[in-house]
């Protein structure tokens, strides 16, 4: 795990100054963290980066899983899916197992923080344990459109926290009175899935997965997931295959509390295995090389999301200085200025053209690679994110420094 001087050299030594002054300030606080799985995902590997570093700087910070059985993640996946604007089926029951599954946890689990930091709504009920603890919850959802009967369910707990945290303040729910902060999610650039690579690590990965390194590349790296719309990625290739000599690469993996995601998988296996330039990869955990591999040899990178909380992959692509073409959803629109630092779209048309443009106009490609990573060095990196944190932690120790956390939007 790096150390935080490590970042200076990237962000400049006084960012690094204003963590430890404002760290001192919180000295002695327990920061305890709990989710629903520690792998898969961007939460997962946010929280594994992130807790280290706060350690560092004198905080007692611990992460902790709540665990459940398959009914509940099935239930919590279509809970996830209605709060995405899918009209989806949940029952009395499904709601009556989701809550004994967090009543359980609440009790197994050593519940000591002085901060408890929740995240998404698989935990959300563990608040009803609440003694003199602040409680965060912080959803990495897109929520512009929630079914409204699993909004109004999950309303009678989101209302016992002190604060809400969401990463774009289009997300906030005015109608829910808790005090809402907006901190966008961060990439580590030290971390494995960021760090520079060789050439000849990447070529190594390239030749693993039959990847001819001499012929354009076009890439979307996800959770095999019906939001990322793949198969939408597979039709716009097979588009503009008929004009461009290309090769398409849809890699991801799963996370233990996503059940769809082999469904999905298998899917597209079956609807490609025609073709040998399309490669479908499915990633075990712990492939953070094998990504940034994947990533840096990419010609363009797509991200054809119809819903996205923030898209941590367009983060991780923008930092490559690749050229990126992404929906123009969810919490895309804060990391790509258009035709500037990537490409946003809003249908699959319009994502052919671009990808036909781009493939054909490298230097345009080019700029767009170099201005995107400018942008996530400046806005989304690990030092920006606990920054926020902090200001947050300190606003609820009395100090009421919300309003600097509530502009946290990027400009």
């Amino acid at each position: 795990m790096p150390k935080i001087m490590d970042y200076a050299p990237i962000v400049g030594e006084e960012p690094i100054s204003e963590l430890f002054s404002l760290s001192e300030e919180i000295q002695g606080k327990v920061v305890q963290s709990i989710n629903s799985t520690s792998e898969g995902g961007g939460v997962a590997e946010i929280l594994s980066r992130i807790v280290p570093l706060l350690r560092q700087l004198g905080i007692d910070a611990t992460w902790d899983i709540l665990k459940g059985d398959e009914p509940f993640f099935r239930i919590t996946k279509k809970i996830h899916n209605a709060l995405q604007g899918i009209n989806t089926d949940i029952t009395p029951e499904d709601l009556a197992h989701f809550l004994a599954v967090n009543r359980e946890n609440a009790e197994a689990i050593d519940i000591h923080g002085d901060i408890m930091f929740i995240h998404d709504p698989q935990p959300i009920a563990l608040v009803e344990k609440k003694g003199a603890e602040k409680w965060i919850w912080r959803c990495h959802i897109d929520l512009t459109e929630p079914q409204k009967k699993v909004m109004d369910f999950l309303r009678r707990y989101i209302e016992r926290y002190d604060r809400v945290v969401v990463s774009s303040a289009v997300y906030a729910k005015k109608d829910i009175g808790v005090k809402h902060a907006t901190i966008p999610p961060s990439i580590d650039p030290l971390s494995d899935k960021n760090r520079e690579l060789s050439q000849a690590t990447i070529d190594s990965v390239l030749d693993k997965f039959g990847i001819d390194k001499n012929r354009p590349m076009v890439t979307q790296i996800s959770r095999f997931d019906r939001f990322k719309n793949p198969c939408g990625v597979i039709e716009i290739y097979k588009k503009v295959k008929k004009y461009n000599d290309l090769q398409l690469v849809l890699a991801g993996g799963g996370a233990t509390d996503d059940p769809e995601g082999p469904d999905i998988l298998e899917q597209l296996k079956c609807a490609v295995k025609c073709d040998p330039d399309i490669h479908i990869i499915d990633l075990p955990p712990y492939s953070d090389i094998d990504i940034n591999a994947l990533q840096r040899a990419s010609t363009v990178i797509l991200q054809n999301s119809s819903r996205e909380g923030f898209g941590l992959t367009v983060t991780e692509a923008l930092w490559k200085a690749r050229p990126v073409i992404a929906s123009a959803v969810g919490g895309i629109p804060l990391q790509i200025s258009h035709e500037h630092s990537g490409i946003l779209t809003h249908s699959l048309d319009e994502t052919e053209r671009y990808l036909k443009k781009l493939l054909n106009n490298p230097q345009f490609a080019m700029s767009l690679g170099i201005n995107g990573r400018e942008y996530v060095r400046k806005n989304f990196l690990i030092t920006r994110h606990i920054r926020d944190c902090l200001i947050l932690f300190i606003s609820l120790n009395g100090n009421d420094e919300s309003s600097r956390v509530m502009k946290n939007i990027i400009a």
